[in-house]
């Protein structure tokens, strides 16, 4: 039933589209002006003005409007022009000869979706999957003014991005607390579905905490993040990234996936919650990725088979079944066979809610952690590590890239996020292809990843530039393609 469930969700870009994306990683040291403008996470007052009282659908309305923005994106795709003998006897790598499995030139495919803005000098929050491919992005303000974008970073685990515009003095929502969000609330949904834009719909909270909804196995998303806020106000194909919020006009939720057996609205959509929206957008904006805390526990939810099973003395609540390599759960005294009851004094009934609030934290930050153990209540403090065991903070990388008149081209870093969607420990990013030039030749595309230069993994720009600057005959070329594809061509 599950896998059936999953079948039917649809992220609402893919019907409207094709999915986008080639980006950059920037420099985010040289950002400082984020901490100097109005923004989500520094003003408690919003700078848009809404007619009507709080708690009206028309305020709440007129509040966010002007700060949900129409993201169109544009992306390359290439069919083969010929096949080459060498494809089925490399595995479709290519001919490593470069005799044949040359391309066609690159199609524009487009695609839209929704963005929300969050801070006065242009920062916008959406969905990983509206952004995720593109070779250009571009944003439509509610006042009909338009701007190219980049991409800051993105987040495949929780489905979020964040991009900028160049402007200022831009409205911008306010975050609301997803926690006190109670089911049978009003709830508005503000978004671009179908390029109708500025398209505002209304509904209920239907449910909170629901996980499992998307299939993320073609992103190769690492520990994926779902607690989702489910509603029924009706979100479709190109409402994805737009805004989910309260009758204050408060962003509580980014509309993501609708559950769907035609890839329109059938009664059921799903919003990352605010809780993780605004530690998500703010690690991605100060460090380039996501800071993630870890506890280190193998989870399962508590039902009455397993309070049988394992003589629980509670019947709700997670249950502690193994610890990972330097957990942080086991070196506070958390022991196998405790169930997890709250955190920080919020009750974690299911994964989907331990998970969240975790999610809330960074490395070397602390969770007041209440297991049963044994019938009796007892608290711990836990310091959260990160991936690696430690408490460090890891940065992404920074917007270094050099270029090759050999090849024609330009290499970035790879993102963290780039690692996990093309299953990667090394490489260099293809950043632009210049006309004429080798790349474009052979039909490497933009976002194209290159992992090793005549049988050398490279591990960043330079090392990539200087053993092209150094070749001597021919050059040996390994990577992937922005289709995911693996090619070893040799120039």
């Amino acid at each position: 039933m599950k896998n059936q469930l999953k079948s039917y969700v649809v992220i609402a870009l893919l019907s409207s589209g094709v999915t986008l994306g080639a980006y950059q990683l920037l420099n985010l040291g040289n950002q400082s002006n984020f901490s100097d403008s109005p923004s989500a996470f520094t003003s408690n007052v919003s700078n848009i003005t809404a007619a009507g009282s709080p708690g009206e659908f028309t305020y709440a309305a007129e509040k966010t409007t002007p700060a949900v923005v129409h993201i169109k994106t544009k992306m390359e795709q290439r069919q083969r022009q010929f096949s080459s003998p060498f494809d089925d006897l490399f595995g479709g790598f290519g001919d490593p000869f470069g005799g044949g499995g040359r391309r066609q030139a690159p199609q524009q495919a487009e695609a839209s979706g929704s963005g929300v803005i969050i801070s006065a000098d242009g920062y916008i929050v959406t969905n990983n999957h509206v952004v995720a491919e593109a070779t250009e992005i571009s944003v439509m303000l509610n006042d009909k003014r338009e701007f190219k974008a980049k991409v800051i970073s993105t987040d495949p685990s929780s489905d979020l991005a964040v991009i900028q515009i160049k402007a200022n003095d831009l409205p911008f929502l306010t975050f609301g607390d997803s926690d006190a969000l109670k089911v049978g609330e009003w709830v508005l949904a503000v978004g671009n579905p179908f390029n109708l834009e500025s398209t505002v719909t209304a509904g209920i909270v239907s449910a909170k905490g629901r996980q499992n909804i998307i299939d993320r196995d073609d992103e190769k998303a690492a520990n994926p993040l779902e607690s989702f806020i489910q509603t029924d106000a009706a979100v479709n194909p190109g409402n994805s990234g737009g805004a989910l919020v309260n009758l204050k006009g408060e962003l509580i939720g980014i509309n993501t996936a609708i559950y769907s057996r035609t890839g329109q609205f059938a009664g059921y959509s799903f919003a990352v919650p605010v809780s993780i929206v605004k530690k998500v957008s703010a690690d991605l904006i100060k460090y380039g990725n996501v800071q993630r805390g870890f506890l280190g526990v193998s989870i399962m939810e508590v039902n009455s088979k397993l309070v049988d099973e394992k003589d629980l003395k509670v019947s709700t609540g997670v249950y502690v079944g193994g610890f990972s390599e330097n957990s942080a759960a086991k070196a506070a005294g958390i022991k196998i066979n405790d169930v997890i009851t709250k955190i920080d004094g919020m009750e974690t009934k299911t994964s989907a809610k331990l998970m969240e609030i975790v999610g809330r934290k960074r490395p070397g930050e602390t969770l007041n952690v209440t297991v049963n153990r044994d019938g009796q209540n007892k608290d711990f403090t836990v310091t959260l590590k990160n991936k690696d065991g430690n408490t460090a903070i890891l940065k992404g990388e920074t917007g270094e890239s050099y270029k090759s008149e050999f090849l024609g081209a330009k290499f970035g870093a790879l993102s963290s996020s780039d690692k996990e969607k093309f299953n990667v420990s090394s490489g260099v990013k293809v950043i632009e292809v210049l006309p004429e030039g080798r790349l474009e030749m052979y039909g490497l595309s933009k976002g194209s990843i290159i992992t090793k230069i005549n049988d050398k993994a490279v591990n960043n720009p330079k090392e990539a530039a200087e053993l092209l600057e150094a070749r001597k005959g021919r050059t040996k070329l390994e990577g992937i393609d922005v289709d995911g594809s693996r090619f070893i061509y040799v120039l």
